[in-house]
């Protein structure tokens, strides 16, 4: 039966042409919908959901620039090799289709494409949102979650990101003068906007309002970034830690130390933003 159900899914996501899968990814994106379609998920909230589903990912390989392809942008699902970022979609995505009951690969595609994307619509490079503070904001926006950080006591964060229209040599699609501009134009708009940030030395202080599966955006002391990494908060033992892609022990895992003492050992981490996933409707 399991085989019939996962040749059923296989030959259904064929079918989307704009869409990047390998056969290996088609694979595991059935195994994980046919996780979703077994999962109990009524009576649970968005964050036992995500605690549930993106522990599936532990040991998953950190692999970095998975979208980065040549030609036009296309939406690519990459469920065998995540970075920090792809991760938080990817369980996201799958805990939408838990609460939708749905466990098809259209339904995983359109659940994808609405996070990824700056008005859920994949319209071109610029309009992924690369910058995690606009990530945040636009999904905010589309009513997917809620950026909680100043009710729980964060402070104004002072946040005009500028590395990619700097950079755009460590960016191939920036080769095209045209998204440079189109780049420039969302880092000014990201300027115009208040964020809050939570200071490292607080956290510690304040981590009891930070929920189990809760977005957590790590800032950064630089000038011309927003966010150096992401990840899930997760409660062990009384304290919250972070379920994340690493890119120091190139793994999902769960922090073997307690969020603030994970940021306490970096520099140039600042603090945290965090963001509460809203309970979809079916």
């Amino acid at each position: 039966m399991k085989l019939l159900l996962l040749s059923f899914l296989l030959l259904s996501f064929s079918t989307q042409a704009q869409t990047v899968c390998t056969p290996e990814n088609q694979l595991k994106l059935a195994q994980n919908l046919s996780k979703v379609a077994e999962l109990e998920a009524d009576g649970k909230s968005s964050g036992e959901l995500v605690a549930a589903i993106g522990q599936w990912f532990i040991g998953t390989p950190y692999v970095a620039k998975t979208l980065e392809l040549p030609g036009e942008e296309q939406l690519v699902i990459d469920l065998i090799g995540v970075d920090c970022t792809t991760y938080l979609e990817s369980v996201i995505a799958l805990v939408q289709l838990a609460e939708k009951c749905e466990s098809t690969p259209e339904a995983f595609e359109r659940e994808l494409e609405l996070i990824r994307y700056r008005n859920g619509q994949n319209t071109g490079y610029p309009s992924r949102l690369h910058y995690f503070s606009d990530w945040m904001y636009a999904n905010g926006e589309k009513g997917l979650f809620k950026d909680i950080t100043e009710e729980i006591g964060g402070i104004p964060y002072p946040n005009a990101p500028t590395f990619m229209s700097e950079n755009p040599k460590f960016y191939p699609q920036l080769a095209d003068p045209t998204n440079v501009a189109a780049i420039k134009e969302t880092e000014a708009v990201i300027a115009t906007r208040k964020y809050f940030l939570i200071p490292k030395d607080n956290i510690s202080k304040l981590e009891k309002s930070i929920q189990t599966g809760d977005i957590i955006a790590i800032t950064t002391s630089l000038p011309n970034l927003d966010m150096v990494h992401v990840g899930f908060a997760f409660e062990k033992n009384g304290r919250i830690h972070l379920m994340h892609a690493s890119s120091k022990n190139m793994v999902v895992e769960i922090s073997e130390k307690p969020l603030s003492d994970y940021l306490a050992a970096n520099k140039t981490q600042s603090g945290i933003m965090v963001s509460r996933l809203a309970q979809s409707s079916n």
